[in-house]
């Protein structure tokens, strides 16, 4: 005879409501007046992180890089790696403390291996302990922001490139001055000029 676990029960059971409080987890099916269907929590919880929900275009991008933007996804598993096509386009995320450029103090700056974009400069990287590049500033606005809720109750910014939309890593507000910010970059992402 299996066990029941009456917690898990109760949470999946049709009158386990959530304090009322605590913002509901899921959009409801009728849209709010004034809003587009769903949009509305997204939008707020995106604000709440401090995100914005879409940015301005790129500034700062090297002319002619633009193209590079447009490649699709077979010309892209042709020019990258195996790592750097899985970090970049399936939103994956490399084992700490191993790469090249999580403890470089070389100056340059740091460009999207998909596209070629400028993303970081040198001059804003620190050590933040955690075995991956970490910058307290981008490039411009070539770096935008989204929520990412892919680990449940564990709300995130995922920093993407603002040209192509390769997955870069996440930012956090627990970064050093002037900016706070801390976006922490998985190494495959990137490649130093």
């Amino acid at each position: 005879m299996a066990v029941r676990c009456h917690a898990a029960a109760a949470l999946v059971s049709s009158r386990a409501r959530l304090p009322s409080y605590l913002p509901p987890l899921l959009p409801s099916a009728r849209p709010r007046p004034g809003t587009t269907r769903g949009g509305g929590y997204r939008r707020t919880a995106v604000r709440a992180m401090g995100a914005a929900p879409s940015s301005p275009s790129p500034s700062g991008q090297a002319p002619g890089k633009a193209d590079n933007a447009s490649l699709s996804d077979e010309e892209l598993k042709k020019r990258l790696t195996k790592e750097q096509y899985y970090v970049t386009r399936q939103k994956g995320t490399e084992r700490a403390f191993t790469g090249e450029y999580w403890n470089t103090k070389t100056p340059g700056v740091y460009h999207c291996v998909c596209c070629d974009t400028p993303l970081f400069e040198s001059s804003t990287k620190f050590d933040s302990g955690t075995g991956w590049p970490s910058y307290y500033q981008p490039v411009g606005d070539n770096v935008k922001s989204k929520l990412d809720m892919s680990i449940f109750f564990m709300p995130r910014t995922e920093s993407l490139c603002a040209v192509c939309d390769a997955h870069l890593g996440h930012g956090f507000d627990d970064g050093p001055p002037p900016t706070g910010k801390r976006y922490c970059i998985n190494r495959y992402c990137v490649s130093e000029v």
